[in-house]
């Protein structure tokens, strides 16, 4: 007899480990747009409403900075670490975030657009709508997070992982998932609850998800 294959399992977010060093302050109030930081700390700067469109930070730490509406429009995050940003409005549609970690990050309404993301770590972070629409997101973890509305419309995600996370409402409109874990999360809501092809959830969410599954394929249930 031909030997059984083994299942598939759920392959985790392969995310790289940040190199830890002491960088150098850097100069907040010299940023501009398409400049290119190496290696520098930038701590407690209020960069709300800076025209910051292709910036390039590359290993670098940004500590309690608001971002408030400053212009990120394809800026690059590299190898860098960011710590409670504050950001009611972030604004970085097709941004990069290659190698980053976001930490402890309070972050109102996310304008991720088109943005391309691999090996980043969300922790500890309060957001409120994030767009990630037409995405490449590539290694997440989300790791005690609170979600209003994941919008993953025509997003491409792959390796992605939530681990004691609330996600509010997810939006999957032609969504493609690949290993994408949601057994950590606490979802409440998912609209185009039909792309969860390539998604693991567990026994309990299943069951959670039953009334979803139903209204979706038009079933009525009854005593």
């Amino acid at each position: 007899m031909p030997a059984q294959s083994s299942p598939p399992t759920t392959v985790p977010p392969r995310i790289k480990r940040l190199r830890a060093g002491v960088r150098p302050p850097g100069d907040a109030a010299g940023l501009g747009a398409e400049e290119r930081r190496h290696d520098e700390r930038f701590e407690g700067a209020d960069l709300s409403h800076a025209d910051l469109a292709d910036i390039t930070f590359e290993r670098c730490d940004l500590v309690g900075v608001s971002l408030h509406q400053a212009d990120l429009r394809a800026a690059t995050f590299s190898e860098s670490r960011l710590e409670r940003i504050d950001a009611p409005v972030l604004s970085a549609p097709r941004s990069v975030w290659h190698d980053v970690v976001l930490d402890g990050s309070r972050i109102g309404s996310a304008e991720l657009y088109e943005s391309a993301w691999r090996s980043v770590e969300l922790v500890d972070c309060k957001l409120g709508y994030v767009n990630l629409r037409g995405a490449t997101v590539r290694d997440l973890r989300l790791t005690r997070c609170t979600v209003d509305e994941l919008d993953l419309t025509n997003a491409q995600a792959t390796r992605v992982a939530f681990e004691d996370t609330t996600v509010d409402h997810i939006v999957l409109a032609s969504a493609r998932l690949v290993h994408v874990d949601l057994r950590g999360a606490a979802l409440r809501r998912i609209t185009s609850i039909e792309r969860l092809a390539g998604a693991t959830v567990s026994p309990a969410q299943l069951v959670d998800l039953a009334p979803l599954f139903a209204a979706e394929l038009g079933i009525r249930v009854e005593d």
